[in-house]
């Protein structure tokens, strides 16, 4: 009996041990693959993944032609792959002329191209404008503007609307106007809006000038979300609104790019690539 019992014993005390190691291996699998996922989850996430239907730039320029796009042709053209305004001393602009987006208003987005402008140009990116209806070829609105002497190149400017809401280097916050101005111009002060309350430097304006080549190729990159609206050139931030002017502020509306009244000058863009947000 001892012998059977001393069997029976060794036999159950087996069992449990299998049962035991196939238990322990099955929750180090288990472990091991939850590990695995979560590993590959975070590699995922460092590299930025998402889905590519949410997040990639469409192309709004297609390099060879201005198909998509409505301009006066007396000054916009395709030269090299590029969108190529120009203005000589035969043809001079009696008003700023714009090349105007067809693809509709758009709301919260980002847009990116490069540009080149001549020494005596000035230009910039309209964005969440309407038309100026007055001219043709005319838009009113944000713009991200660019010039050939980077006085102004970053800033956000308001074309025929509140002027300047930020200089370059400038984080501002913009109110509305008095309830007793009813122009906007009333609330004008040397091209700049009353409303624009300075949040904080981003850095000193001549330095991040001094990061724009004259002469040659940058990049500028729009953000535009809600009411804050970033402008940046060759990767740096240059201005940042948040517009808090429920009055006169845009959520959405047109794109286009400016060619300014002045002196014969000329301007070039490319690479011009859209998401919308």
């Amino acid at each position: 009996m001892k012998i059977k019992s001393n069997s029976k014993r060794v036999f159950l005390g087996v069992l449990i041990g299998v049962v035991l190691v196939s238990l322990s291996l099955t929750s180090f699998r288990m472990v091991n693959r939850w590990g695995e996922a979560a590993f590959l989850l975070g590699k995922a996430f460092s590299y930025g993944y998402s889905d590519p239907k949410q997040t990639d730039f469409v192309s709004i320029f297609d390099g060879k032609s201005l198909d998509g796009w409505e301009y006066d042709a007396d000054y916009w053209k395709v030269t090299e792959g590029a969108i190529h305004g120009e203005t000589n001393p035969e043809n001079p602009l009696k008003s700023n002329t714009f090349i105007i987006w067809k693809g509709g208003e758009v709301g919260d987005f980002e847009l990116k191209m490069d540009y080149w402008i001549s020494e005596t140009g000035n230009s910039g990116v309209q964005y969440r404008s309407d038309r100026f209806t007055e001219v043709p070829f005319a838009l009113r609105g944000y713009q991200a503007d660019i010039d050939g002497g980077n006085r102004y190149t970053g800033q956000n400017y308001e074309e025929r609307k509140r002027t300047t809401l930020a200089y370059r280097g400038q984080k501002t916050r913009i109110t509305s106007q008095p309830d007793s101005i009813t122009e906007l111009r009333g609330f004008v002060e040397r091209n700049a809006w009353k409303g624009l309350n300075l949040v904080e430097d981003l850095g000193d304006r001549a330095e991040l000038g001094n990061l724009i080549k004259k002469g040659d190729w940058n990049s500028i990159h729009i953000i535009a979300k809600g009411n804050i609206l970033k402008h940046y050139v060759n990767g740096t931030l240059m201005s940042e609104v948040h517009d808090e002017d429920s009055k006169n502020r845009m959520v959405k509306g047109l794109m286009g790019m400016q060619m300014h009244v002045g002196p014969p000058m000329k301007v070039m863009f490319k690479n011009v690539q859209l998401k919308k947000l």
